[in-house]
């Protein structure tokens, strides 16, 4: 069988129908992600076990296969034709081979993703800490894309991205652009991120903070005058600040509170809502911080970040509910969507 023809099917498949995702396992119909929801491909013929390793030998070199059956999961990326990118990850489940890929679209632009354009004023900062957060698969590595190559186009900075794997690939245009991919060019995340203090980098961009001790270097290149973009998977901007926090043993606490209080620029937190017309739309919320954030970072009262949120409209944050109700009023999405997707259902029925 010419699993590699086999297997850019399925990847077009994708493209043409508009999805995100492809799942292919041994013992089943391959099943593609469209809108959010699953759909199996009746058509096409159960995958074997001998179908699954013929298509990963036809994506990974030998050595990834053989270390993916070593450690019975991998993380890669895949250009496939030149024309797009996937990211997968392969596992076992049962014994039998299963691999997921999410298709990364090309770079878009904040305007054709549907953001709020003061994301555009945050890339121009001269440094600082950024992060854009939510659940998996709601958008995050697209954002930080969008803002990531608005400075390439805009600003003559050297930008240095520390992926685990690659996702976005960027045409470098009036920035120089590294981009490190975890397993290839760094075997360690922490020391790539160390190292990036010798490399006369102005702009970092963390695929992902994983350990306490990549977050503290993060926040300490922010401090030092580097403009720093990561992610994590947290809900809020409140619980995000919390997270971090919390990831350090009680000792380090006030350091890190202090250093996130003075360093953090703000936390945009998003959601990939179903639109009434089909695909996807972002709802979200931002928080910008300033003299009040900052105080109640350092002065541990973080439960109190919604309200300044509510309150600091004016000076271009975002609630999460009025964004929703934006788009319900716009016809983009329906009434019981925004209440599923809201972290304060109680909130929003006072606003319909």
């Amino acid at each position: 069988m010419d699993y590699k023809k086999v297997f850019e099917e399925l990847v077009l498949t994708v493209i043409r129908e508009g999805g995100s995702d492809l799942h292919l396992g041994t013992g089943r119909v391959p099943i593609i992600r469209v809108s959010g929801e699953l759909i199996s491909l009746v058509k096409h013929s159960v995958l074997t076990a001998e179908d699954m390793l013929g298509i990963l030998n036809e994506i990974l070199d030998k050595a990834k296969v053989d270390r993916f059956i070593s450690d019975q999961e991998i993380d890669f990326s895949y250009d496939f034709r030149g024309e797009a990118r996937l990211r997968g990850n392969g596992f076992f489940q049962k014994g039998l081979i299963n691999v997921v890929f999410r298709l990364v679209p090309k770079v878009k632009t904040l305007k054709e993703l549907h953001l709020p354009p003061i994301l555009a004023e945050l890339t121009r900062k001269k440094q600082g800490f950024f992060l854009v957060v939510g659940p998996v698969g709601q958008g995050k590595s697209t954002t930080l894309s969008a803002m990531v190559n608005l400075i390439n186009n805009e600003q003559a900075r050297h930008i240095v991205t520390i992926e685990d794997p690659i996702e976005y690939v960027y045409a470098q245009n009036k920035s120089i652009i590294n981009q490190r991919e975890v397993g290839i060019d760094t075997r360690d995340p922490h020391m790539a991120l160390k190292s990036v203090f010798r490399e006369d980098v102005n702009v970092i961009l963390i695929g992902e903070m994983r350990t306490p001790e990549t977050i503290a270097t993060a926040v300490t290149a922010a401090e030092t005058g580097h403009l720093v973009f990561s992610t994590l998977h947290t809900n809020n901007a409140a619980q995000t600040i919390d997270r971090i926090i919390d990831s350090f043993p009680g000792t380090q606490q006030d350091q890190i509170r202090a250093q996130l209080s003075s360093s953090l620029l703000g936390i945009f937190s998003q959601r990939l809502i179903p639109r009434i017309t089909g695909g996807l739309v972002p709802a979200y919320e931002l928080l910008l911080n300033n003299n009040a954030v900052s105080n109640l970072i350092r002065e541990k009262r973080t439960h109190e970040i919604d309200v300044v949120i509510e309150t600091g409209m004016e000076s271009g944050m975002v609630d999460l509910n009025h964004s929703l109700i934006e788009l319900v009023r716009a016809g983009e999405i329906s009434i019981e969507n925004a209440r599923q997707y809201s972290l304060n259902p109680k909130g929003l029925e006072r606003m319909i």
